[in-house]
């Protein structure tokens, strides 16, 4: 009797084990957070150049997250493996705005995301619209030669070598 409870004692601790790792693996993918970065910048790819719109408006959830000119970033947070976008595009200054909504998979192997608008509407591979932001290390901080207070030079003197007057 006594090894019969211990066989399904184990066997319920294992499920349970079993069970806290798929749900510990379904959170890492459901539940992962990303910075996307969208660009509206200028792209050369493949000896073809790709210019931007006069105008993108980013709508995440229905609210404006980014107005986008011409060389500037905007940025959304996104959780999930999937970022959902309205962009309201207007091609030339003065022009009719088109409203479209995107369904974009993210990598899992990246948390900053840059997504090159120009690229990715023009229909080019992941590859071309879809990079990993880096941040820029800190600018070194360069100290400087800070004065001893002695205007003189006499602190390395000795009592001997100060000139009695």
């Amino acid at each position: 009797m006594k090894n019969k409870t211990s066989n399904r004692r184990l066997i319920f601790q294992i499920a349970a084990v079993v069970v806290l790792i798929a749900i510990a693996y379904a959170m890492t993918i459901v539940g992962r957070g990303h910075t996307v970065y969208l660009d509206n910048k200028k792209l050369e790819y493949d000896g073809k150049t790709y210019d931007t719109p006069y105008k993108v408006v980013v709508l995440v959830d229905g609210e404006q997250v980014a107005k986008l000119y011409d060389r500037e970033r905007g940025s959304a947070t996104c959780i999930g493996q999937k970022f959902t976008v309205t962009l309201e595009i207007t091609e030339k200054k003065g022009g009719n705005e088109t409203t479209q909504t995107y369904t974009i998979p993210l990598p899992k192997n990246m948390d900053g995301i840059i997504i090159n608008l120009p690229a990715y509407l023009a229909g080019l591979g992941e590859d071309a619209y879809l990079t990993e932001f880096i941040p820029s290390p800190d600018a070194e901080i360069v100290e400087e030669d800070t004065p001893s207070g002695d205007d003189f030079g006499m602190d390395d003197m000795t009592m001997d070598e100060v000139p009695v007057g």
